[in-house]
């Protein structure tokens, strides 16, 4: 009898995990992917509910619906919004709506992956831009802008990611410039080689094509040094997104967002396209 009893309690930690339907945001750090961190977020949770040896990237038969709402760069850090049970329908609207981040940049040097972790490709003066070059070129990138995604990036072709095509050795071509819309631009800190920017874009938006594109323009070269997302929609970092320590049904339940009527809300799952 007292067995009985101990597992009662899991099964209704379980019975309320399961039960969650929203939006909340979660705190990503520099390292692993954003499908690694769903997949920890997951199996921290299911373990929390008494699941013995949860397997979170089994997506048959899933004990807990779970996607999130824009990959971040495995470089990058910051706001990742999470999607559980009938939440995941409203993911969408994360892609679309406007996010902002700290981008910290090096002039000089551009990679092949426009960001710190690739190789080197190009080297090229940076010591004749100043602070006043960088502002007024960054007027051009306000708007309604074209532009062209990053060869590594977590858009598909053939059904797999640029990125994991490229790491096989397989070619890939550049997919065509797409309109994308950056609301906000400014320089926060100029020090050669590097200068920060403070950016708000919408979606489908890449800080590390603007940032190459705009070393090009200060006829130098860049890569993105540094990249955190402070906000995405209604989420920022310093006020919704939990840390690793914090991810547990409770601190879930006090920040959940719930779903509004199922009906009006806009369907689509973890779609990895832009942000980053």
């Amino acid at each position: 009898m007292a067995g009985s009893n101990a597992a009662a309690p899991l099964v209704s930690s379980l019975s309320k995990l399961q039960s969650l339907n929203g939006l909340f945001a979660i705190y990503k750090k520099q390292g692993p992917t954003s499908a690694d961190v769903l997949n920890k977020l997951k199996e921290t949770l299911l373990k929390e509910a008494g699941v013995q040896n949860p397997n979170p990237r089994k997506r048959k038969k899933q004990s807990l619906k779970m996607g999130h709402g824009g990959t971040l760069d495995s470089a990058a850090s910051g706001v990742l919004v999470v999607g559980v049970g009938n939440g995941t329908k409203m993911l969408s609207t994360m892609l679309a709506g406007s996010k902002k981040y700290i981008a910290v940049a090096e002039l000089g040097k551009a990679t092949d992956t426009l960001d710190a972790t690739g190789s080197v490709t190009e080297e090229k003066d940076f010591q004749h831009v100043t602070k006043l070059d960088v502002e007024e070129k960054l007027n051009s990138f306000v708007g309604d802008i074209m532009q062209v995604p990053p060869l590594y990036s977590a858009l598909k072709k053939d059904g797999q990611r640029m990125s994991v095509l490229l790491k096989k050795g397989h070619k890939v071509e550049a997919k065509p410039a797409r309109s994308v819309t950056v609301y906000n631009l400014t320089l926060q800190e100029f020090k050669l080689p590097f200068f920060t920017l403070d950016i708000e874009c919408g979606g489908g938006f890449y800080v590390r094509s603007l940032v190459d594109d705009l070393g090009k323009a200060l006829l130098s070269c860049a890569h993105v040094k540094e990249l955190v997302r402070t906000k995405q929609g209604q989420f920022t970092l310093e006020q919704h997104a939990l840390h690793e320590e914090h991810w547990t049904l409770e601190h879930i339940l006090k920040s959940l967002q719930a779903c509004p009527d199922e009906e009006q809300s806009v369907a689509g799952v973890e779609t990895p396209e832009g942000g980053a």
